[in-house]
């Protein structure tokens, strides 16, 4: 059997548990949410790109509905390419997210934030404390561990990482004084679950298609969960994400031959009935398909379960890409068309 731990990737996915019970012992949630609570904004936006741009996503779908500002997921690749369209009116407090902290989009939201809102309150969270996210002046700073700052392309410590702290910081249900609890209850969950996943993933046929599956934040972690393995396969393996609703209203087209399909079920009865209906129908309509419904403990909801649910997706993607030949920790080594750190990107001057 491939000996995975050569990969750094499969360390950092393995590491996760031990970096979230130590972080969140450490993690100054009082002190973060009092100056939260005294930027006096009634809109937070999450922001980033790719999978630091999903954290928003899960986010503010696992936030809906609280009491307090509003929370929106917006891109910073959506405000770089249209600045004016959205730095305007009122201030909102931006959440920046960044893994490196120096992809040039993460710049170009500095820059433009400059030009256009200045005493907008920015909040940058970042993997690496070395970063421009981290040093620039102007904004409150969140450096994670730097055990957080994946050495490998595909984003997976540092993703959930920086999810949970902002959970931590946004989600009201969760008193203060709860978070090292919390953080440790989720480290022990997914150290219990990983024998587990690595023996499904290890097992698991390398299908013609994957699809990824689940409401609400879970449908935000179908897309995660996707593009790990689109990212990890470099494109050998095709990925598709979407809600479960949503599934039927033509994506479901997708579902040929030796596709297979994972189903992020949620802890809501009432959203888990609409899980179910699906999951029998795939598996009576597909029956050259391999349909899976994680069984994930969700004592905290649907947020704080994406990582648990996007960590199985993680490893299945590091199998299938040493399987097929790849550099688990450079997919596209030698291409020069992907990179860790996205480059290629021109930023053009920021008018008012």
């Amino acid at each position: 059997m491939t000996d995975l731990t050569r990969h750094a990737t499969f360390r950092e996915i393995l590491a996760q548990p031990a970096i979230w019970a130590a972080w969140g012992a450490q993690l100054p949630v009082s002190d973060l949410r009092h100056w939260i609570s005294g930027t006096g904004t009634d809109q937070v936006w999450f922001c980033g790109a790719g999978t630091s741009a999903y954290i928003g996503d899960i986010l503010a779908a696992g936030l809906e509905g609280q009491e307090g500002p509003r929370f929106r997921s917006v891109p910073t690749t959506d405000i770089v390419a249209r600045p004016n369209t959205y730095l305007r009116g009122r201030p909102k407090l931006i959440v920046s997210f960044g893994r490196s902290g120096n992809s040039t989009e993460s710049i170009g939201l500095l820059d433009a934030l400059d030009a256009l809102a200045p005493t907008w309150p920015r909040l940058n969270i970042t993997c690496n404390g070395t970063s421009i996210l981290a040093t620039r002046p102007g904004a409150k700073v969140i450096a994670l561990p730097e055990a957080t700052h994946d050495l490998g392309f595909a984003m997976t410590s540092s993703f959930s990482t920086m999810l949970l702290t902002a959970a931590a910081l946004f989600d009201t249900a969760l008193a203060t004084h709860d978070t090292p609890n919390r953080f440790a209850t989720l480290a022990d969950g997914l150290q219990t679950l990983l024998p587990t996943f690595i023996e499904a993933a290890r097992t698991a046929r390398r299908p013609q298609r994957a699809v990824f599956i689940g409401s609400g934040p879970l449908a935000f972690a179908a897309r995660e969960a996707a593009l790990k393995v689109m990212e990890l396969a470099a494109g050998k393996v095709p990925a598709l994400w979407d809600s479960t609703l949503g599934f039927r209203h033509g994506p479901k087209s997708f579902t040929v031959g030796e596709t297979d399909l994972w189903l992020f079920r949620s802890a809501d009865p009432h959203t888990r009935a609409y899980d179910d209906d699906l999951l029998a129908e795939l598996r009576a309509q597909f029956p050259h398909s391999i349909i899976s419904a994680p069984d994930i403990p969700q004592p905290h909801g649907d947020l704080w379960s994406t990582p648990l649910y996007v960590a199985l997706a993680q490893l299945l993607a590091v199998h299938w890409s040493d399987a097929l030949g790849l550099n688990v920790d450079d997919p596209f080594a030698g291409q020069g068309t992907l990179t860790r750190v996205v480059s290629g990107v021109r930023l053009h001057p920021v008018t008012p």
